[in-house]
């Protein structure tokens, strides 16, 4: 039987293949996967056809012998992040469609944006289906597999071009673990106000339970057991850019009462602009040594919360570094 081809869009023109049915592709082309000279024309119109339009395609071919199928995956109306795509005998019914979503992070703005099927995966109730949010909430659902470093590095470096791929497990709203597919590319784009941004856009593919797929993380990783278990109570880690001194993810529960998600009603994730200097300082500092410090952090009411920050340089990969950092209300 035929299976769901999944193509992605993501530098704006349908490009190679991420999976088939359930099985994920290391960006492989669409000639790898229909070796029917006539299937992959077909496929091929209805790619084109569906990345002008942004609209699904079905019809017969024109020799009569195939249907041809095509299902954008949209963030936007007027952009395709991916397509399904489906071409087999015409007597034969179409296979099940594994739960697809679109989203993408904007680098320059640390804000991650996610579709309705997106939302629909991960088993978000309709009271909480904020489309956007601050890139570190894209990671509260998640158990990172042992390339997170190698991710976390891509965010950090933000080149245009750089892709990832990676089995991770999904936590749904429901507690269930299914194994996620991810697949990514970095881009410099345009916005709709003619701003100069970097965005890293990617899908997830639903690939099955998380026990029955060997590639999906434990629950709990070995490394994150140990950094919980070296937490003292009321302290909380985070992983932060030193460059851009945003929130990348937190490790364990995050710090209660401080603005960090980006949530319609609260705050925008903030340092006090007095201490925005000794922030700096600290991130400078940790090129030669373990820092700390007391800074000021937006707090979810819209006051200021004082916090003792003890931080340690991270290594993500071989040229990229990030600040692990300890945090406590100060006294």
């Amino acid at each position: 039987m035929a299976k769901w081809i999944l193509v992605e869009c993501f530098s704006g023109t349908p490009g190679t293949v991420i999976a088939l049915g359930a099985a994920p592709k290391s960006f492989v082309p669409l000639s790898n996967i229909l070796r029917n000279p006539l299937s992959l024309a077909d496929a091929q119109a209805a790619l084109a056809q569906v990345s002008r339009t942004c609209a699904p395609v079905a019809y017969i071919s024109a020799d009569g012998r195939r249907t041809v199928r095509a299902e954008p995956l949209l963030i936007t109306p007027e952009r395709a992040h991916a397509v399904r795509l489906w071409v087999g005998p015409v007597a034969e019914p179409l296979p099940e469609r594994e739960p697809v979503g679109a989203w993408y992070f904007n680098l320059t703005t640390s804000r991650s944006v996610r579709s309705v099927d997106l939302l629909d995966l991960y088993g978000v109730a309709p009271e909480d289906r904020e489309a956007e949010l601050a890139l570190a909430g894209a990671f509260t659902r998640l158990v990172t597999n042992r390339d997170e470093s190698e991710a976390l590095a891509k965010i950090v470096n933000s080149a245009p071009g750089t892709e990832h791929q990676a089995v991770w497990t999904i936590r749904r709203d429901d507690d269930a673990l299914r194994a996620g597919h991810f697949a990514c590319r970095i881009s410099r784009e345009v916005d709709a106000d003619g701003r100069a941004v970097v965005l890293f856009r990617g899908v997830t593919q639903d690939i099955g339970a998380a026990t029955a797929v060997p590639a999906a993380p434990p629950p709990m990783i070995l490394e994150y057991q140990l950094l919980e278990a070296s937490t003292a109570p009321g302290e909380y880690r985070a992983i932060v850019n030193l460059r851009s001194l945003q929130l990348i993810r937190w490790i364990g529960p995050p710090m209660p009462g401080i603005a960090w998600a980006g949530l319609p009603g609260q705050p925008p994730p903030q340092i006090h602009p007095d201490d925005l200097a000794a922030a700096q300082e600290m991130s400078r500092e940790l090129a030669r040594h373990r820092t700390d410090g007391i800074v000021r952090l937006r707090c979810t009411d819209g006051g200021w919360q004082s916090v003792r920050v003890r931080a340690a340089l991270m290594a993500l990969d071989q040229h990229t570094t990030a600040g692990l950092a300890t945090v406590t209300a100060a006294e």
